[in-house]
């Protein structure tokens, strides 16, 4: 895990020194022209490996600190960078292509309504975040069918079996907030009692761990769409984001039930949607998350980052 990020000489004047603590935000705020955003857009470049959009920028020296005691160096010499990894005392040359795999990194840009297509148009994010989340609900409706088998030669006793089976009861229950579930296939019960998985002990280890490789693969999506969709629901007012029968994200008005497309939110809302689409899709585990001016557009209600968001990502 990161821990401080230290600069000198940024824009060959000014020097920053900046703790990062485990588990919690860190708000760098100062007035305008004073770096804010070039710092952070650095730093994600230098681990993305994006070294062209590092060594333009005027820098002298830039430390990223680790809590195993090991520091990324990177100097900007007149645009010459040099890179080293520093850990008791040894400094060793990095090479560009390892820079990505020291840490993993999300950069949130304040521009974040908007997405070039590549070909110097614009398109509204939202349209484009909200159809990737669509596109795989749309997956996992139709990888429901499952068929059981196994290749696992391990021997379970029914109580192993009906172990596996109310884990997987439990979590199946849970994926079906996300708008997908197994579907059974015709001869197998579930749930079931112990009595019948000793009737059929290899028939239901079947069943037992092809569920379980099922869970194992789609659980951690539904748990990101259950909090995606409990955080916006919390802080937008009078209407419901939910997942209609297609697989696609809609919002309902609370009093009249009217049914408002994504793409009719307002720029606050879509801030909303999008930020925390961001941080529960596609912010790895224990990644660093750099979100530069989050409270563009939006209310000062809205002004803070919500902890269910922070505990999912970490």
């Amino acid at each position: 895990m990161l821990t401080k990020i230290a600069v000198q000489g940024l824009f060959n004047e000014i020097d920053y020194e900046i703790p990062l603590m485990d588990g919690h935000l860190t708000f760098i705020h100062a007035q305008n022209g004073f770096g804010k955003s070039t710092l952070m857009r650095l730093v994600y470049n230098i681990l993305q490996g994006n070294l062209e959009d590092v060594r333009v920028v005027p820098f002298e020296r830039l430390d990223l600190i680790f809590d195993d005691g090991s520091n990324l160096i990177v100097e900007n010499r007149n645009q010459e960078l040099t890179i080293q990894m520093s850990k008791n005392r040894l400094e060793e040359p990095v090479d560009a292509d390892d820079l990505p795999s020291l840490l993993g990194s999300l950069y949130i840009g304040p521009e974040r309504l908007y997405l070039s297509d590549g070909m110097g148009n614009l398109k509204p994010s939202i349209d484009i975040y909200m159809q990737e989340l669509s596109d795989s609900i749309r997956r996992a409706i139709a990888d429901s069918e499952i068929v059981p088998k196994s290749e696992d030669s391990k021997k379970y006793t029914d109580a192993d079996l009906d172990t596996i089976f109310k884990n997987v009861e439990a979590k199946i229950n849970f994926i079906r907030q996300a708008g997908f579930q197994p579907v059974i296939p015709s001869g197998y019960r579930f749930p079931l009692s112990r009595f019948e998985i000793g009737d059929n002990p290899e028939k239901y280890k079947s069943l037992a761990l092809t569920l379980k490789a099922y869970t194992d693969t789609y659980y951690q999506f539904a748990e990101s769409i259950v909090v995606f969709l409990d955080i916006v629901n919390t802080l937008f007012v009078n209407k419901t984001v939910e997942i209609n029968d297609k697989g696609f994200p809609q919002a309902r008005m609370d009093r009249s039930g009217t049914i408002i497309p994504i793409s009719k939110f307002s720029s606050g809302e879509r801030q909303i949607l999008i930020m925390f689409y961001l941080l529960l899709f596609k912010a790895g585990t224990d990644s660093l998350v750099i979100m530069d001016e989050p409270e563009v557009s939006l209310h000062v209600s809205c002004h803070h980052i919500h902890p269910l968001a922070l505990h999912h990502t970490r």
